[in-house]
């Protein structure tokens, strides 16, 4: 991480962009308050200045000049100048020499300069006019006024410096974190790019917002990593299932071709081939099934469907081949509706392989029964079941379990149902049924 990278963070864009929002709040908040307080100490001011002029007023003038002369000899350094003036402009008594404006404003506070006891001075005055046409004035030097203010300005001024230092601060941090996590997201990706399906975004719990991206991101990562190992157990599986029958295909034909074979081993080398191509194709098209629901773009021409009904269809369509075999096949009588927005071709697919599975594997005798519930469908049978340890791997394409080595197939059916339960929003679950096998699919969501 370099400093000169943090400007150009996100992270420090935006805390810049709350610090200089805050900055114009905390201004504008020391203006009002500045504002205010200077409000109030002119109003003090001005009480006092009429509290002392009332009284004069109403005294006598020979009073009145004995009481400014008083308040003068009190107060030689001008700090509250009060004076009396003639009509004419002239100085009768008080501190107050000479008259601090023209024209005058009367019966109403004002502002002027004037000597005070260090020098220039700031004075508030409220000047009266008298019945023989004189002037009183009485003033307050504003010296602790505009001290105050001053203080709370220069305190005001180191406030908000601190402010911006403060947030600065806290923009390198914030900026630096996001920049760590980032660094720290781009290692994963970089090791992820080199082939480490395995390697994940790294997340710390706290539930931010990039926490909520990278879960996003790994959940996708865990997708992408099951998806690639199923390529690669389909590669495996396609390759072991093309090999053992094209290496029979090729020694039928060499043999044939050695020999001085008749017409009639001929036609049974071709058709021994023509049958091991058949399987072949079979299994290429259960491929491409299962790539084609896979495709988003089947749920398009979804429709409401009882899925009840469609497991009833399927019970009367592999009924004959139950009791071909010797099995017994049964479901209820009068199914509970199980609503569904889904294909009803697929449906019928995914439910009739996992009915053609359970009459395969069940011995003559045995029994299959198909559960239906609103909430999904189920198969089950009385037949050998599989081991607990082969349940995990059961729905891999290709997958042959040691019950099934000798059966004619391709491991392709179950992937068929997942794919299709997968489409449709269903849960596919395996159980053991003691005896025998409990597959079902459960709706878990709003298609």
């Amino acid at each position: 991480m370099r400093l000169r990278d943090l400007p150009r963070t996100t992270g420090f864009r935006v805390a810049v962009l709350f610090m200089a929002l805050f900055t114009v709040l905390s201004v504008a908040l020391f203006g009002f308050v500045y504002s205010q307080t200077s409000t109030y100490l002119s109003s003090r001011v001005d009480d006092f200045l009429h509290r002392e002029q009332i009284p004069l007023l109403a005294m006598s003038p020979p009073e009145r000049v004995r009481r400014l002369n008083e308040h003068a000899a009190a107060d030689p350094g001008g700090t509250r100048p009060f004076g009396l003036f003639t009509v004419t402009g002239e100085h009768v008594a008080g501190n107050l020499r000479d008259i601090p404006l023209h024209p005058l404003p009367t019966n109403r506070t004002f502002a002027f300069d004037g000597p005070g006891a260090v020098g220039e001075a700031s004075f508030r005055g409220l000047a009266a006019r008298l019945p023989d046409g004189g002037v009183l004035i009485v003033a307050d030097q504003l010296v602790d006024h505009q001290t105050f203010k001053a203080g709370l300005l220069r305190r005001m001024v180191w406030g908000g410096l601190l402010i911006l230092v403060l947030g600065a601060i806290g923009a390198v941090f914030v900026a630096s974190e996001a920049v760590r996590r980032i660094d720290a997201v781009a290692v994963a990706i970089d090791r992820i790019m080199k082939g480490d399906l395995a390697e994940r975004l790294p997340t710390r719990g706290d539930g931010g917002d990039v926490e909520h991206l990278a879960a996003a991101v790994n959940r996708m990562l865990d997708e992408i990593e099951r998806l690639m190992s199923e390529v690669k157990v389909v590669g495996d599986g396609v390759a072991h299932d093309l090999r053992t029958p094209m290496t029979r295909m090729l020694s039928g034909l060499e043999r044939v071709r050695r020999r001085d074979s008749s017409t009639a081993d001929y036609e049974a080398a071709v058709d021994l081939a023509i049958t091991q191509i058949g399987g072949l194709l079979r299994t290429f098209n259960a491929m491409l099934r299962i790539a084609e629901i896979d495709h988003a773009e089947r749920r398009a021409g979804f429709s409401t469907v009882d899925l009840g009904e469609i497991a009833v269809d399927v019970g009367e369509f592999y009924e004959p081949a139950a009791l071909d075999r010797g099995v017994r096949l049964s479901w209820p009588a009068s199914p509970p509706s199980a609503p569904i927005e889904g294909d009803p071709s697929l449906l019928f697919e995914a439910i009739g392989n996992l009915v053609d599975n359970a009459i395969k594997f069940t011995p003559a005798g045995g029994q299959v029964h198909i559960e239906i519930d609103p909430s999904g469908v189920a198969v089950r049978d009385t037949g050998s079941g599989i081991p607990a340890t082969e349940v995990a791997t059961l729905l891999r394409p290709f997958h042959r379990g040691e019950v099934s080595r000798n059966t004619p197939g391709n491991g392709l059916g179950l992937a068929l149902v997942q794919a299709i339960a997968r489409l449709h929003r269903m849960d596919l679950s395996i159980a053991d049924a003691g005896p025998g096998l409990r597959i079902r699919l459960t709706l878990v969501g709003d298609v």
